[in-house]
C-alpha cells in the first residue's frame, strides 16, 4: 500500500468518505498513480507506476470507474470547498464556464457527435472533429505562487450529442441548458457567497442570463454588435389599459454607437490582458434592455471596447450586474483565456483523450476526474513551503522563475 505524504494526505482522505472502504483503497491507488504517472493516463498505465503490474485482479480497478457506487457530484463539491479555502476565502466568487472536445473514436462510444473544433478552426477555416464534447465550470482565482489566475476545474458534465438523446428518446438539452444547470448548482454549493459567471459568445443567450440573474448570479459574456437594445419601460400610468410595457424606445445599435463620432471614449489599462500584460484600450458604456420576441427580457450593462492602435477588431461586453464599474467587469472578462490554458494543460500533461474506457459510467466519470486532478494537484502544491516550491526541476535551457 502506498504511503501519502503527511502535508497531502488530508487533501486526499477527504475524499474517503464518498466510497465503501473496499472500493477507496482501489481509487486511491488510481488517484495516486493518475498524480505520478506520465502520458498516458490509462488504467494499466496507472497501475504500473505505482507497483501493481503483476496485480492478476486487476478489473478490479476498472470497476472504480465502471461500477463502483460513488458519486461525482459529492466529489465536485467537496473539491470546491478545498479551492475556495485556498484560494478564495473571501470577495467575489469568479467563476468561469466553458466547453470542450474529447477527440473519441468508436462505435461504443454512444454519446459522440461531430461538433465543430474550436482548437483547428479559425474565422475563415472551419474544421469538425468527431468526439465528446464537455462543458467545464472552473474557479478563476489568483494562484499566490504561480504569480497569475489559474483557472481550477471543479464540476465537469458530459453534453451528449442530439442523435444520442434521440435514439434513446431523450430531451436533448442545449449546452446553454447545461450551463445553467452546472451554475444553479454551484449557487446552491456556496448560498452566501457573492458569484460572478464568465463564459464566451456561445453563453450570451438571454434563458440562460435570465436565470443568472433570478438566482442573484452575476453573468459576463461577450455582446453582439447588432443585439436589440432598448430603454427601460416607462413607469405605467394611472388608469392604462392593456398589458403592461415592457421596453421603451429603440436604442441605436452598437455599431452604430461605435462609427458615431460623438460618442465619448473613456481610456483604460487593463492589466493581464490576455496574458500580455498591461493593455491601454478605450471604452463607452451604458445600461440598457436586451429583448428579444418570444424571449426573457435582460436588464444589461454594455462595455464597448475598442483598440486606439487597432491591434484587434471592436468588441462589447455585457454584464448583468448594472453597478459593475466597467473596470471590474473587463478585469473578470480577461480571465476567461485561463480557461483555455488549463484545457491545453490538461491534454498536455494529464492525459485527456488518452483514456481507453468504453462504458458509459467509465466515460462520464474518467474525463471530469483527469480535469478536476489539475486543481487537486494545485492544492497540493499549495501545502508545499516555498523553499520546496522554489526547488522544482526545470531545463537548463529553459529556466523560469514561477511554475507555469
Amino acid at each position: 500500500m502506498l504511503c501519502l505524504p503527511t502535508r497531502f494526505a488530508a487533501v486526499i482522505l477527504s475524499f474517503a468518505p464518498l466510497f465503501f472502504q473496499r472500493s477507496w483503497r482501489r481509487a486511491e491507488v488510481l488517484l495516486i498513480g493518475a498524480i505520478l504517472a506520465p502520458g498516458k493516463r490509462t488504467v494499466t498505465s496507472l497501475l504500473r507506476v505505482t507497483g501493481l503490474a503483476r496485480e492478476r485482479r486487476f478489473v478490479n480497478y476498472h470497476r472504480v470507474l465502471s461500477r463502483a457506487a460513488w458519486s461525482s457530484r459529492a466529489a465536485s463539491r467537496l473539491l470546491l470547498g478545498h479551492l475556495i479555502e485556498a484560494f478564495a476565502p473571501r470577495g467575489p466568487v469568479v467563476l468561469g464556464i466553458d466547453d470542450t472536445i474529447e477527440r473519441r473514436r468508436g462505435k461504443r462510444i454512444a454519446a459522440m457527435g461531430i461538433y465543430r473544433d474550436p482548437v483547428r478552426s479559425s474565422h475563415g477555416h472551419f474544421v469538425k472533429a468527431s468526439g465528446l464534447r464537455w462543458i467545464s465550470l472552473m474557479l478563476l482565482a489568483p494562484v499566490p505562487w504561480a504569480g497569475r489566475v489559474w483557472a481550477l476545474p471543479f464540476l465537469t458534465a458530459l453534453a451528449p450529442s442530439e442523435r444520442y438523446c434521440r435514439v434513446r428518446g431523450l430531451r436533448h438539452k442545449k449546452l446553454t441548458d447545461w450551463a445553467r444547470q452546472l451554475v444553479v448548482q454551484a449557487r446552491r454549493w456556496l448560498p452566501g457567497r457573492d458569484i460572478v459567471v464568465v463564459g464566451d459568445s456561445g453563453f450570451a443567450a438571454l434563458e440562460l442570463l435570465s436565470a443568472l440573474a433570478r438566482h442573484k448570479v452575476t453573468g459576463i459574456t461577450r455582446l453582439r454588435l447588432d443585439a436589440a437594445l432598448y430603454d427601460p419601460a416607462p413607469p405605467r400610468l394611472p388608469g392604462t389599459n392593456g398589458r403592461p410595457r415592457t421596453k421603451g424606445a429603440r436604442l441605436p445599435n452598437l455599431s452604430e454607437v461605435l462609427r458615431d463620432g460623438d460618442t465619448r471614449w473613456q481610456a483604460l489599462q487593463i492589466q493581464g490582458w490576455y496574458g500580455e500584460g498591461e493593455r491601454e484600450i478605450e471604452i463607452c458604456t451604458a445600461t440598457a434592455v436586451w429583448r428579444h420576441g418570444g424571449m426573457p427580457i435582460v436588464p444589461i450593462r454594455w462595455v464597448l471596447i475598442r483598440d486606439p492602435q487597432r491591434r484587434f477588431s471592436p468588441q462589447a461586453l455585457l454584464c448583468t450586474d448594472l453597478h459593475r464599474a466597467p473596470e471590474q467587469i473587463l478585469g473578470w472578462f480577461v480571465q476567461r483565456w485561463q480557461l483555455e490554458v488549463t484545457f491545453q494543460e490538461t491534454r498536455a500533461h494529464l492525459g485527456v483523450e488518452t483514456q481507453r474506457q468504453w462504458s458509459d459510467l467509465a466515460i462520464a466519470r474518467t474525463t471530469p476526474c483527469l480535469l478536476a486532478l489539475f486543481s487537486l494537484v494545485t492544492l497540493l502544491a499549495a501545502r508545499l513551503k516555498p523553499a520546496e516550491r522554489e526547488a522544482a526541476a526545470s531545463s537548463a535551457w529553459y529556466r523560469k522563475p514561477r511554475p507555469t
